[in-house]
């Protein structure tokens, strides 16, 4: 390489270190902006998931306290005090309060915290079924048949996953209203199901059989 060709590469090499200082000069500031926003976030997430985890401990605490009472009705009156401030924990929170209202014989009571859950929008879907299902089950003594046919028959459809339990209520009701075909139908229904588990499915036959029903599996083999 000749000295001319060194020179010529050597001031190349100045202007583009000249034109990279202009440019930090001229533009630094944004990316000194950039820098601190990601550290700014970075920094908010961590304080807003510690603040979350404090919450949790916090309502944690408070249910496991209001748990240790030993008389099922104080137990509900403390669990009624404590505050949930996300959705997800107020709902489990309420399932805690209903089982302890229950326990303590207010059934009533039980069911309306239950109804807040279920007629919660924010709450997960899930969630509010499940709610749902509880509250039908302890207003049985309370609500008539054709009441609580309905909210079972809401919950007995494809894409939920309370829907076979909610069909095994649906031929109870059955058996209460006098009509026995229709229950051993449900039932037979509920123990060919490949979703039934092995106890429901051992429920619906014991019931079936109960009823002076046959399965359809044995009514085939037989003929």
């Amino acid at each position: 390489m000749s000295n001319t060709d060194s020179f010529i590469d050597e001031v190349t090499e100045e202007v583009r270190r000249d034109r990279l200082y202009g440019y930090l000069k001229r533009y630094g500031w944004i990316a000194a902006l950039v820098i601190v926003g990601v550290v700014g976030a970075a920094g908010y997430n961590e304080y807003r998931n510690a603040q979350e985890a404090a919450r949790a401990q916090a309502l944690g605490d408070a249910m496991l306290g209001a748990l240790a009472q030993d008389d099922q009705a104080a137990r509900a009156d403390a669990l009624a005090g404590v505050t949930a401030e996300s959705s997800e924990g107020a709902a489990v929170l309420a399932f805690l309060t209903a089982g302890a209202q229950a326990d303590a014989g207010d059934a009533e009571a039980a069911a309306q915290t239950l109804q807040t859950v279920a007629g919660n929008a924010d709450v997960p879907l899930i969630y509010r079924q499940v709610a749902t299902f509880k509250a039908l089950m302890l207003d049985a003594d309370t609500q008539d048949s054709a009441t609580r046919r309905a909210g079972f028959e809401a919950l007995a459809v494809p894409g939920v996953r309370l829907r076979l339990l909610a069909e095994e209520q649906l031929a109870l009701l059955d058996i209460e209203d006098g009509n026995t075909d229709a229950a051993i139908a449900r039932f037979n229904m509920i123990q060919d199901d490949a979703e039934a588990t092995p106890g429901l499915q051992r429920r619906a036959l014991q019931a079936m059989v109960a009823l002076g029903g046959v399965p359809e599996a044995t009514e085939t083999a037989e003929e």
